[in-house]
């Protein structure tokens, strides 16, 4: 039984399935893994495509990529792929995966210039010949060599000629175990790193390396001490500073309430000298925020007094009618007691 081939009626049932483009130059993107290809072919009209995924296939060479000259990710892993090639039109391509393939040397990548990510994990590469190829892409920020057969310590001085590596893997290789005090070492010799293997280079780290390189074990320990003091210190001052947000909010909440108790107080005080209902709602109007909706048309014993009469109240002498007068203030302090009692 031969193999599937990628055929122009294959992609278009593909991109109806997908909800892609009809238009073959408009995708971006071809999920192509898993499918069975042997061979890479029918994607000369697919001249937009920035992401291609061919892992999980049978494909045994890279080849007929020669239109898609936007690619920026390129899945080639889990194939049958011995060696990289036709890769000179990808001059944009950014990110290459061939991990799980049978290359045994890296070569024909210095033509992508903005390559900045290559995981070639679990193939064939063994002496430093098969990895020298490195010191040329000057782009390489990312770089997975896991799981392979090199050996000889002096590949670090290859690396070193990467001048923006920043991720490495190396684990599963026999030279780890050959480079004494491994990940001191490889640290010391990649300047950029921050990530080795199956965890970050922190800063920490990187200064105890630097002082064991110096000064040995010793050395180390006093950076390490040292480090610690620091990171206690921004500890503390980190809660120290939640602290004085606390203690500030809490000012506020008893300067707040205090406010409020005086307001309360010189309400009830003037409600004890008989101040009259209209003056305490203009007062309480004024400590009050302007969303209260309370109002001296709210008071019961008010409602019910003609408004002539009610104004009669605050507008007559008070000498000349002490009757009229003693009513008034006796109204006016109920009211002022009950439009207190309500904003309690």
């Amino acid at each position: 039984m031969s193999a599937p081939r990628i055929t122009a009626e294959f992609l278009r049932q593909h991109c109806r399935d997908h909800g892609l483009y009809q238009s073959p130059a408009l995708n971006d993107t071809l999920y192509l893994h898993y499918k069975g290809f042997s061979v890479i072919e029918g994607l000369q009209e697919y001249t937009g495509l920035r992401s291609l995924w061919f892992q999980c296939n049978g494909i045994q060479k890279i080849q007929n990529l020669d239109k898609q000259k936007e690619l920026r990710c390129l899945f080639l892993q889990q194939n049958l792929i011995q060696e990289l090639e036709n890769l000179e039109p990808l001059s944009h391509l950014k990110q290459l995966n061939v991990g799980n393939n049978y290359i045994r040397e890296i070569k024909n990548i210095s033509c992508l210039r903005e390559l900045s990510t290559l995981v070639i994990s679990h193939n064939k590469l063994q002496d430093l010949s098969d990895v020298e190829h490195l010191t040329r892409c000057s782009s390489l920020c990312v770089l997975d060599l896991s799981h392979n057969l090199l050996h000889d310590p002096n590949i670090l001085n290859i690396l070193e000629q990467v001048p923006d590596l920043r991720v490495l893997y190396l684990m599963g290789n026999e030279v780890v175990r050959k480079i004494p005090n491994y990940r001191r070492t490889v640290i010391l010799h990649l300047k950029q790193l921050t990530y080795l293997d199956e965890r970050p280079v922190f800063p920490k780290e990187r200064a105890c390396a630097e002082a064991w390189q110096v000064g040995g074990v010793e050395a180390e320990s006093k950076v390490r001490e040292l480090w610690q003091t620091q990171d206690q210190r921004k500890i503390q001052e980190s809660l120290d500073a939640v602290v004085s947000i606390r203690d500030e909010q809490r000012r506020a909440r008893e300067q707040e309430e205090e406010e409020h108790c005086k307001n309360k107080e010189a309400l009830v005080l003037m409600a004890s000298q008989g101040v009259m209902v209209t003056e305490l709602n203009e007062e309480i109007e004024s400590i009050l925020p302007s969303t209260h909706t309370l109002r001296i048309h709210d008071l019961p014993d008010l409602e019910e007094t003609p408004n002539e009469q009610a104004t009669s109240y605050f507008v007559t002498d008070w000498t000349s009618q002490p009757a009229r007068e003693s009513k008034g203030a006796e109204d006016s302090k109920k009211s002022s007691c009950r439009l207190i009692e309500e904003l309690d």
